[in-house]
């Protein structure tokens, strides 16, 4: 019995897996979750396929507003995007839900909005850092506050060093939007950083060098790819 489990759509996906192998798992999706043993050599080769990444989708949607531009994500599943969903329209940003895809259209008049990262189905803190790189150039003064993760703030300095004007007080960051942000030298240090690093520079005048982009790779295949499809310049250099 694993008593106080997460209960994000990925730990339902992967009790759907192993039941299909074999398995006797119950509870996925709630705080407490049964496993139950069976014989060795019960689980079998199964087919499966994976739900789609909700953050890498809640990645697009957001480097989508903050360019102003005119996206269609596809191969999502909104119900599992909802908070992002919600924080968005809160922004101001131009939302159009389907049923396996979402249309952002891009709005030049982005509102200040607090959000506390919580667990599902609260805020995610995986899109802690994304919006944080949105919210800084939005209207206003916003507030982000992390409940579930400490010591995760460290894009604030980066973001600083593009002009952000964002100050840490606790388990919270102040967030008081400027017009622009400037082209800068950034290091990543960790994945969600560095997502919301690239957001920033996406937006930002001149050019930005970010460093340390394993970090990124590490849940965003190809990221530069698709986005030079959508008229961004990017460019991996390979020491």
């Amino acid at each position: 019995t694993i008593r106080n489990a997460a209960k994000e759509p990925e730990i339902v996906d992967l009790q759907s897996l192993l039941n299909k192998m074999g398995a006797r798992v119950t509870g996925a999706g709630t705080d407490t979750i049964k496993v139950e043993g069976v014989a060795h050599g019960a689980l079998k080769p199964a087919e499966h396929k994976v739900i789609p990444d909700r953050i890498e989708a809640g990645t697009h949607l957001v480097a989508a507003a903050i360019t102003e531009g005119d996206v269609t994500v596809t191969n999502v599943i909104p119900e599992h995007l909802e908070p992002v969903l919600a924080k968005l329209r809160e922004c101001n940003v131009n939302l159009t839900v389907y049923d396996d895809r979402i249309r952002v259209q891009g709005n030049r008049r982005i509102k200040a909005v607090d959000i506390k990262t919580l667990h599902h189905p609260g805020f995610p803190t995986d899109m802690q850092p994304q919006m944080m790189a949105l919210l800084s150039v939005a209207e206003g003064t916003s507030i982000i506050t992390e409940t579930i993760f400490e010591n995760r703030f460290k894009h604030v300095a980066e973001l600083r060093r593009m002009g952000a004007d964002i100050t840490v007080e606790g388990q919270s960051a102040i967030i008081k939007g400027v017009d622009r942000l400037s082209g800068a030298y950034l290091e990543a240090s960790d994945l969600r950083a560095g997502a919301a690093l690239v957001l920033a520079a996406l937006a930002a005048e001149n050019g930005t060098v970010i460093e340390n982009v394993e970090h990124i790779d590490r849940g965003y295949e190809r990221l530069e790819v698709k986005y030079n499809a959508l008229g961004a310049r990017i460019i991996r250099v390979h020491n």
